[in-house]
């Protein structure tokens, strides 16, 4: 069965590929609960989801992986643009390869709504994208990751390693590079919740620093970029076990 509506711009165009009648179902009611969500198309089969995404624009898939015909993770490997992915799986064992192929989640099957809100709400977020460029590639350097973040309603790449710092203000976060500035109204802890631990760390409530652009710290305050920093006194023994000082 395909359930199609009228596209609206504010809300993120999904596409359900399960082949169980009772889950899509369950995943149905889910995504019309989320006012920024808009169900296009349930596909019981990756062959069918194919088509669908060949003739109409897809923002989210929520994608099983046990399918007939094509399994989920070979359906992803085939897609020259993937839309953002969020599994739903009775199989743990295929979570480490979903999170390397950029999926936004991974549920596993019986969903609660609770746990899908969480998932959805991730969907907000910008994008983590390796770049792949040809000179990358080429010399077998690593990707170098970056998020499309939303500045001034306009998405702008930015390279993690070119992040010192990140202060939230009163109305807005600034995202603090060596050459600019960024203002975006994410939230700080939003931020937090998906930039990488292993590279970045919250010193304060209102500070994120990059740990490898630290110039000199104490268990009050770090320096970045020649600017002192404060440390937050509920984050100091967590800033300074993260630093390597008890």
């Amino acid at each position: 069965m395909e359930n199609e509506t009228s596209p609206q711009s504010a809300r993120l165009r999904c596409v359900i590929v399960e082949d169980e009648p009772l889950a899509a179902e369950i995943l149905t009611e889910y995504i019309e609960q989320i006012p920024f969500l808009q169900l296009t198309h349930v596909c019981h089969d990756a062959i069918h989801a194919l088509d669908v995404l060949r003739q109409n624009p897809v923002d989210v898939l929520f994608l099983d992986i046990n399918l007939p015909k094509l399994n989920g993770l070979d359906f992803l490997k085939n897609l020259l643009n993937q839309p953002r992915v969020i599994i739903t799986s009775a199989y743990h064992q295929f979570a480490v390869e979903g999170f390397n192929m950029q999926v936004t989640d991974y549920l596993l099957k019986p969903v609660d709504f609770e746990r899908f809100l969480k998932a959805a709400d991730k969907l907000l977020l910008p994008q983590r994208i390796p770049d792949l460029s040809p000179v990358s590639k080429a010399v077998g350097a690593p990707p170098r990751p970056y998020y499309f973040f939303n500045i001034n309603k306009r998405s702008v790449k930015i390279f993690l390693d070119e992040i010192l710092y990140i202060e939230s203000l009163k109305d807005t976060v600034a995202i603090v590079t060596s050459d600019k500035i960024y203002h975006t109204h994410y939230q700080l802890g939003e931020l937090e919740s998906f930039l990488p631990d292993e590279q970045f760390l919250r010193i304060h409530r209102s500070f994120m620093i990059a740990i490898d652009k630290i110039q000199t710290f104490s268990a009050t305050e770090i320096s970045v970029a020649n600017r002192r920093l404060p440390v937050g006194r509920s984050h100091k023994s967590y800033v300074m076990n993260r630093l390597g000082k008890k």
